[in-house]
C-alpha cells in the first residue's frame, strides 16, 4: 500500500478520497502522519546547522553548537505540530459558514495532510542556504496551495461552488498563523535560549605561513 504522503505528491486526486475514508474509520489516523513527518525538517535542519553550516561571507562558515541546535529544532517541531492544531481549530470554526460540519479531528487532519509538501521540503535543511531554502519553500507552498484547493471539496464533501471561498479563507488564515507562530518561536529562542555559534574561516592552504601570502595592494580611485 502506498503511504499517504507519497500518494498526495503523485496522485492527489485519488489520495484525498482514500484519506477521507480512512479518517472516517479512525479519526486519529492523521496523528501518526503529523508526528512522524514533522520530524523531517527538524532532524535535517539539526544536521545541516551543526555539521554543514551556512555562509555569511565567502570564506566564513557559521554553525550552531549541538545544544543550541537541538533547542532550535525541538522548538521547530513543537511549532509545526502546534501550528497544525491551531489551523485545524480555525478550519473547524470557519466550517459553520460554509454548510459543512466536519469534526475537529477531521479539520486538524486535513491541515496535516495539506502541508505534507512542507514536511518533505524539510530535507533542504541538510544544506542551509537562504536562496536554496527560499526556492524549496516557495515550491512547497505552491503545491500545498494546490492540495488545499483541489482537496477541500473531496475531503470535506462540500459543493465546489463554496469550496473555493472556504479554501481561500483557510489560505489567508494559514499565512497569518505561519508568520505569527514561526516568528514568535524564533524570537523566543534567540532572546531566551542564548544560542552558541561557531565561526570558521576557510584559508588557502597553498601558503605555509601568513608571511608568505601575497599582500593585497590598496585600491586606487
Amino acid at each position: 500500500m502506498t503511504p499517504d504522503f507519497i500518494s498526495l505528491l503523485t496522485r492527489p486526486d485519488r489520495a484525498w478520497t482514500s484519506i477521507r475514508q480512512k479518517e472516517d474509520a479512525n479519526s486519529l489516523r492523521y496523528l501518526m502522519h503529523l508526528l512522524l513527518l514533522a520530524l523531517i525538517p527538524s532532524v535535517c535542519l539539526f544536521i545541516g546547522i551543526t555539521y554543514v553550516g551556512w555562509s555569511l561571507v565567502d570564506e566564513e562558515r557559521v554553525r550552531l553548537a549541538a545544544d543550541s541546535a537541538f533547542q532550535l529544532c525541538l522548538f521547530l517541531y513543537i511549532t509545526m505540530v502546534l501550528g497544525t492544531v491551531i489551523m485545524g481549530l480555525f478550519v473547524h470554526w470557519m466550517a459553520r459558514s460554509f454548510d459543512v460540519r466536519p469534526s475537529l479531528n477531521l479539520c486538524i487532519g486535513f491541515i496535516a495532510y495539506t502541508i505534507t509538501p512542507f514536511f518533505v521540503a524539510g530535507i533542504a535543511g541538510l544544506y542551509p542556504n537562504r536562496w536554496f531554502a527560499a526556492i524549496v519553500i516557495l515550491l512547497a507552498g505552491l503545491y500545498s496551495t494546490y492540495l488545499l484547493f483541489t482537496g477541500l471539496p473531496a475531503f470535506m464533501r462540500q459543493r465546489s461552488s463554496q469550496s473555493f471561498l472556504y479554501a481561500s479563507s483557510i489560505w489567508g488564515v494559514a499565512l497569518l498563523v505561519i508568520v505569527t507562530v514561526l516568528v514568535s518561536m524564533i524570537l523566543f529562542w534567540s532572546f531566551f535560549m542564548e544560542p552558541t555559534y561557531t565561526r570558521t574561516v576557510q584559508e588557502n592552504q597553498s601558503y605555509g605561513t601568513q608571511q608568505e601570502r601575497p599582500q593585497e595592494e590598496p585600491g586606487g580611485l
